[in-house]
């Protein structure tokens, strides 16, 4: 079994580009259905990581491919610098 606590200090990496996607600040459930439907992990932080933070990052639960011991492994989209 693992809990929320243990998750939420470890890693989370993308493996499309190996990058550090950070922490997990919460999880999204589905009550009815005792289910977790997303891992959320905060936004990049702006000044001291509150003035300016963009939107959290919300993956879906089917796209984490791993938990491990100190890092959680998920398949993010990556995405493109020519906005």
């Amino acid at each position: 079994m693992v809990r929320m606590s243990d998750l939420r200090d470890r890693d989370v990496i993308n493996v499309n580009d190996g990058k550090r996607l950070g922490v997990i600040s919460d999880i999204d459930l589905d009550l009815e259905n005792g289910k977790i439907k997303a891992i959320i992990l905060p936004g990049p932080g702006g000044f001291m990581g509150v003035i300016g933070r963009k939107n959290d990052l919300v993956i879906p639960w089917d796209k984490v491919k791993k938990i491990g011991v100190d890092t959680i492994l998920v398949d993010y989209p990556v995405e493109s610098d020519s906005a």
